[in-house]
C-alpha cells in the first residue's frame, strides 16, 4: 500500500486517478505530495495519510518557536540539507521532525548526530510548510551576523565599482585593510578608563563585533574565542566550561573585528607581534558588562579572547556556592579570625575569584577596614575600596600591598601571589595583625606550603601566618529536578569505597553515602541536562600539628597524611558527595 492508496481509501482522490498522479510526478520530476497539492489535496490529510502509510506520527508544530538549547542539538547545515529539526528532549529522548523519513541518507546523518550526543532519537512527522517556518530559529547569531556581512559586501561592493571606474584594481591584502578601516569609529564612543562604551550597531563591522557580544551575553558564556583559521574566521563560545564553535566567517573579516575590539580595549592597532591586554565595560540592553580582552599572535593571524563579567550576576553568598557543611564552616571560622593569610589555589578559570568575593561579602564592612588589590575588578562591593593594579605604570600587586598597609586595613585581599616580593609582603602583612586572603597557583590544597617556599618565604613564617589552605576546580551543575539515578553497586561502589578507603572512621561515620548518584538526563526546559556550574573543594585547617611539620621542613606527603588524618576530603571526593546530593552529574567525579 502506498501513500496514494491510502487516500484513496479515504476518498481523497479517486483511485483511478492515482496512475495519472505518478505520471505526472514522473513527468515533472517532483514528488508525488507536490501534484496532490497542485490538486487541491489540503497539506493535513496528505501529512495525516503520510502518517499512516509510514507509521511514524505527526507532530504538528503550529508557528510554535522551537528552543534555541534545543536547535543546538543538530547543526543548521544538517537540519537544511537533510531536511530534519530536533523539536524536544522528552525523557532522555530527542524527538526529531523529519519532512522524508524514506530519505536513507538523512537516516543515516541522524544515526551519527544520536551517537555523538549520546541520545536516542524518535521520528515524527512534520510538513514542509511547518520545516521551513521552524527552520528560520536557526537565523539567530549567524542571521544577524550574515546580515551584517550583506551589508559589508555592499558597501565594499561599492567602492570597488568607483575604483573600477576610475582604471584601478584592489588586491587581496587592500580589500582585508578596507574592511579593517571601516572597523574605525571616528566618532570616539570610548571615553577611557572606566567609562562605559555605548555598543553601537550602526557600520557593518560594529554591528557583527556588537552581535557576537549580545549573543555571548544571552546565552551566558563566560569566555569568546575569536580565531582565524586556514579557510575562515572561527567564533566560539565557552558555556559551563565547555567550548564549541557559535559562528563562523570569512577570513577577509578578520583584521576588520579585531581591529573593533582592539578600539573598544583601547589598545594599539598598529601591534599585531606582541599580545596585547585590554579591556572594556559596555552597557548590553540594561545591563553593564565588563570585557577582559586578550590579543595572541598566532600563525594565520592574531587571536583574540574576551573574559565576560557580567556585573549583573553580582556576587554570590557562601551559600550559594554549595558548600558541604564542614567546608562552609571552615571559612567562616577562618575569616572570623583578627589576623593571618587564607590562599586559594586552582587553575585559571576555576572560580577562585568568585570564591573570594564570596567571603568578602560575608565580612562585616561597616566596621572592618577592608581593602583590594585586583587585576581586575569583576564585581564591586559596597562598603570595600578595591584598587585595580596597573603593572604598565609599575603599580603592582606588590606595590599596592605596601601602600594598602599605611590605609589602616584591617582585611586585605590580594588578587593573585605571582611572586617572591608580592608573597613575602602578604606574610608581613598576616604577621602584622591584618587578615589576608589571596590566590596562588598550586595543583592542590597541600602544594600551596612547598609553593610558598619556592618563593622563599621561610618556613618559620609561615607556620604562625596560614590558617587555611584551599584547592578548587568547577563542576557542571545538573538542572533542578534532573539527573538520571544510578544505583551504587557494582565498579561505582568499588570506586568510592576506594577513594574513601584511608579516611579515619570516625570521619566516614559523618558522611551520608547514598544508593544513588546522578547523570546527565537532557529535558525539555534543559536540553543541555545541566546548567551552571559550581565548585568542588578541598580544604586544609592549620593547628599545631602542622605547623610542626612545616617548622621542621617535612614533606608534602607527611603534610598530606596528617591533614588526612584530621578529616581532609580532596576535590574528588567532594565532588562524590555532590553527586549523591543531586548537585553534579557524577560524569564530572571522572574529570578531577
Amino acid at each position: 500500500m502506498s501513500i496514494l492508496e491510502v487516500l484513496a481509501q479515504k476518498k481523497i482522490i479517486r483511485r483511478e486517478d492515482i496512475a495519472a498522479i505518478l505520471n505526472d510526478a514522473e513527468e515533472a520530476g517532483v514528488g508525488v505530495e507536490q501534484i496532490l497539492l497542485q490538486r487541491g489535496v489540503e497539506p493535513e490529510e496528505i501529512l495525516k495519510s503520510k502518517s499512516e502509510f509510514l507509521d511514524i506520527p505527526v507532530h504538528p508544530l503550529k508557528n510554535k518557536e522551537i528552543p534555541a538549547k534545543i536547535l543546538e542539538y543538530i547543526p543548521e547545515e544538517s537540519a537544511t540539507h537533510y531536511r530534519f529539526l530536533p523539536l524536544a528532549v522528552k525523557e532522555g529522548v530527542l524527538e526529531v521532525g523529519v519532512v522524508d523519513p524514506d530519505n536513507l541518507e538523512a537516516r543515516d546523518a541522524l544515526n551519527f548526530i544520536a551517537s555523538k550526543i549520546g541520545m536516542p532519537f524518535k521520528l515524527y512527522l512534520i510538513s514542509e510548510q511547518e520545516f521551513e517556518s521552524a527552520l528560520a530559529g536557526y537565523k539567530g547569531l549567524s542571521g544577524e551576523v550574515t546580515k551584517a556581512l550583506s551589508e559589508l559586501e555592499t558597501e565594499l561592493g561599492g567602492k570597488k565599482e568607483k575604483e573600477a571606474e576610475a582604471g584601478e584594481e584592489t588586491s587581496p591584502e587592500e580589500e582585508e585593510t578596507s574592511v579593517e578601516a571601516s572597523a574605525i569609529d571616528t566618532s570616539k564612543e570610548l571615553k577611557g578608563g572606566k567609562e562605559e562604551v555605548k555598543i553601537v550597531e550602526d557600520a557593518p563591522v560594529t554591528k557583527i563585533v556588537a552581535t557576537i557580544l549580545r549573543y555571548a551575553i544571552d546565552g551566558n558564556a563566560s569566555d569568546i574565542h575569536i580565531e582565524r583559521m586556514r579557510e575562515n574566521l572561527r567564533v566560539r563560545f565557552r558555556v559551563d566550561g565547555v567550548m564549541n564553535t557559535s559562528l563562523v566567517l570569512p577570513t577577509k573579516i578578520h583584521s576588520a573585528v579585531v581591529a573593533r575590539i582592539k578600539i573598544l580595549s583601547n589598545m594599539r592597532l598598529d601591534e599585531k607581534r606582541k599580545p596585547q591586554d585590554g579591556r572594556f565595560s559596555a552597557k548590553i540592553g540594561d545591563r553593564r558588562v565588563d570585557f577582559r580582552v586578550s590579543t595572541f599572535p598566532a600563525y594565520f593571524g592574531e587571536k583574540v579572547v574576551m573574559r565576560i563579567l557580567d556585573q549583573a550576576k553580582g556576587v554570590k553568598t557562601l551559600e550559594d556556592l554549595l558548600l558541604t557543611d564542614r567546608n562552609l564552616a571552615l571559612i567562616r571560622k577562618a575569616i572570623k579570625r583578627p589576623y593571618g593569610l587564607i590562599l586559594i589555589s586552582g587553575p585559571t578559570g576555576s572560580g577562585k575569584s568568585t570564591t573570594l568575593y564570596s567571603m568578602l561579602n560575608e565580612i562585616d564592612r561597616e566596621h572592618k577596614n577592608v581593602l583590594s588589590l585586583e587585576d581586575p575588578v569583576e564585581y564591586t562591593i559596597e562598603g570595600m575600596s578595591q584598587s585595580q593594579i596597573r603593572p604598565e605604570i609599575g603599580y603592582s600587586f606588590a606595590t599596592g600591598l605596601r601602600t594598602t598597609l599605611r590605609q589602616d586595613p584591617d582585611i586585605i585581599m590580594v588578587g593573585e601571589i605571582r611572586d617572591k616580593e608580592t608573597a613575602q609582603l602578604a606574610i608581613q602583612a598576616a604577621l602584622t595583625g591584618h587578615l589576608v586572603l589571596s590566590t596562588i597557583h598550586t595543583n592542590d590544597a597541600i602544594g600551596v606550603i612547598p609553593r610558598l617556599i619556592d618563593m622563599e618565604v621561610d618556613p618559620y613564617l609561615i607556620a604562625p601566618t596560614l590558617i587555611l589552605t584551599m584547592a578548587q576546580r568547577l563542576a557542571r551543575v545538573l538542572c533542578p529536578g534532573a539527573g538520571k539515578p544510578l544505583p551504587v553497586e557494582g565498579s561505582i561502589k568499588m570506586m568510592i569505597e576506594r577513594q574513601f578507603a584511608d579516611l579515619p572512621e570516625k570521619f566516614k561515620k559523618e558522611i551520608k553515602f547514598g544508593k544513588e548518584v546522578y547523570e546527565i538526563s537532557p529535558t525539555n526546559d534543559c536540553p543541555n541536562g545541566t546548567r551552571g556550574r559550581c565548585a568542588v573543594m578541598e580544604m586544609i585547617e592549620m593547628d599545631k600539628d602542622i605547623e610542626q611539620i612545616i617548622l621542621r621542613g617535612g614533606s608534602e606527603l607527611e603534610l598530606k597524611k596528617t591533614a588526612r588524618e584530621k578529616g581532609m576530603l580532596t576535590m574528588k571526593e567532594d565532588a562524590i558527595l555532590k553527586a549523591f546530593q543531586r548537585i553534579i552529574p557524577f560524569e564530572e567525579v571522572g574529570t578531577l
